[in-house]
């Protein structure tokens, strides 16, 4: 799940964004409201974490307008603005969420991932595919039972395969969900991050390599001219 923090606090800003990253979350951090709007029109995000107040003016704006386009993406206010009618207007606006500073970071992470999960109804709390299972609410990945310890880029990446068990997902998909501009600018971070994945899991080996275009949960490494779906 990816996330684009809003605050112009330099001490906070990398903090929020270092413990949403610590949870497991992509998270890509704007300190003004045209930096953040710059991201948001080339980047998918499943939540937004906003301070009201930036050097450029009130996210209020930025998230009245994105609700004028009727995008949904959920946005959480995260600000030091607590009385009943700062919160009622960040509500008005179209706000998902409302958070007073300070805040505890375990809270933010849980009100966070809820708001990613309101945006994908259909996933189920855990994912299996084989032998395979993914426990999204506890984070835990099992293998024939056996609890496996995963980082939280593998258990991204993971996730994001077991969604999609049996289709091909790109490593261009891959980096667009799992990284974000503070991953490392590595050709080959996918690939790295695979094969951990691949030690971890143990054999037998449950990704399929698509070569060329990408990775498969369960089937054969395959060429793509010898039947592979792109």
């Amino acid at each position: 799940m990816r996330v684009l923090v809003l605050e112009d606090d330099p001490d906070l800003g990398p903090v929020v964004a270092a413990r949403l990253r610590g949870a497991g979350f992509a998270v890509d951090l704007a300190r003004t409201l045209a930096e953040a709007d710059l991201k948001l029109s080339v980047n998918s995000y499943d939540c937004v974490v906003a301070d009201r107040s930036v050097p450029d003016g009130d996210s209020l704006t930025l998230l009245a307008e994105h609700r004028r386009t009727g995008s949904a993406l959920p946005f959480l206010l995260l600000t030091a603005l607590d009385t009943v009618s700062d919160r009622v207007a960040g509500f008005e606006h179209g706000a998902d969420d409302y958070l007073v500073k300070p805040f505890a970071f375990a809270e933010l992470v849980v009100r966070v991932r809820a708001l990613c999960r309101r945006e994908q109804p259909a996933r189920l709390p855990v994912l299996r595919a084989g032998d395979l299972e993914v426990d999204l609410p506890r984070r835990r990945v099992s293998r024939a039972g056996v609890l496996l310890s995963l980082s939280a880029k593998e258990f991204s990446v993971l996730e994001v395969l077991m969604l999609r068990a049996g289709e091909v997902v790109t490593r261009t998909e891959l980096i667009e969900r799992c990284w974000d501009e503070a991953g490392e600018p590595m050709s080959n971070v996918v690939d790295v991050l695979i094969g951990q994945l691949r030690r971890r899991l143990g054999p037998p080996d449950p990704i399929g390599t698509v070569r060329g275009v990408g990775y498969r949960l369960g089937g054969a490494d395959q060429n793509p001219a010898a039947g592979a779906r792109p």
